[in-house]
């Protein structure tokens, strides 16, 4: 069921992809897995856009059909949100890059399981960062990218963070990250999706 969701958000058939998502949700399908439809659709977008096979304005509207499916699904994971935080996070889209679904998901998903987030908007430079973490002293700092273009960016950050001092951990994620881009920005772990970043968070704030 959820391919069929995959596919109308990655074709932009909004309509259909709207309809498809609320009736899931009625129907029982847990609110995880309709974002993680998301991430797919978004993943095949991204690959489409990188092979000059669609444009911005693809980009964008594929983006506001998962705004919309992502504020259907955020008030049935609200339900058991901790009151107690139990860390903070610093978290945005590096620069160069304007896509903030994905990181706008793990925001969202990093403080309904107890973390205070400081979320830093889009095409933030690493100066930014650094200002942020000197600021909040977040255990944890998350860099989204959804375009190959963003590897860059988030190797430059990391470097800047760790010449500032910063001693937590980083974490990135979006598009097509790998283990491989990793080891290339220097990221301490990286997360495919909204819940395997909330892990490595907890994983590093006991």
């Amino acid at each position: 069921m959820t391919k069929a969701l995959v596919e109308a958000i990655a074709d932009m058939r909004e309509e259909e992809a709207l309809a498809l998502a609320k009736e899931q949700l009625a129907g029982g399908t847990p609110p995880l897995d309709i974002l993680e439809a998301c991430r797919e659709a978004m993943a095949v977008v991204g690959r489409r856009f990188e092979a000059g096979d669609c444009f911005v304005p693809e980009l964008i509207m594929a983006g506001e059909v998962l705004r919309q499916i992502s504020d259907l699904v955020k008030p049935r994971l609200t339900e058991a949100a901790p009151a107690a935080k139990r860390g903070r996070v610093v978290i945005g889209t590096v620069e160069g890059d304007i896509h903030d679904i994905g990181k706008d998901i793990v925001a969202f998903m990093l403080d309904i399981n107890g973390f205070e987030v400081r979320d830093l908007g889009v095409d933030v430079p690493a100066a930014r960062f650094v200002e942020a973490v000197k600021d909040f002293r977040p255990q944890v700092v998350g860099l989204s990218g959804f375009l190959t273009l963003a590897y860059d960016p988030m190797k430059n950050t990391i470097q800047a963070l760790r010449a500032a001092g910063f001693a937590g951990k980083v974490m990135i994620g979006g598009g097509q990250i790998d283990e491989q881009i990793r080891q290339y920005t220097g990221a301490d772990a990286y997360g495919q999706d909204a819940m395997a970043a909330v892990g490595l968070a907890k994983s590093w704030t006991p």
